[in-house]
């Protein structure tokens, strides 16, 4: 059996400069820009069973010539990638 598989991890820092580890769900590009589907990672299950279950999209921009994640402040936007995203969701996890 191959247990090769590992979740892709990434470790962003908020406004306080505090860490936060999140796997990314999926990626999507539109328009020449990246956005992402994040968890958040947790260091314990009861971390884990705490949380509301809701995953984040975030948005590649370039700033200083390094990419960052950002939010998304458009509302009809965000609403319109989480669609996109649940659709990929459903089509890799319940087909």
């Amino acid at each position: 059996m191959d247990n090769s598989f590992s979740p892709d991890l990434i470790t962003l820092l908020d406004e306080n400069g505090i860490e936060h580890n999140f796997e990314i769900l999926d990626e999507i590009e539109e328009n020449d820009t990246r956005y992402f589907a994040l968890m958040p990672v947790y260091e314990t299950g009861a971390d884990m069973l705490s949380d509301s279950g809701e995953y984040t999209i975030l948005e590649a921009i370039e700033e200083n010539g390094e990419e960052q994640l950002a939010e998304i402040e458009d509302n009809e936007l965000r609403l319109r990638l989480s669609k996109i995203f649940e659709e990929r969701f459903n089509d890799i996890f319940y087909d």
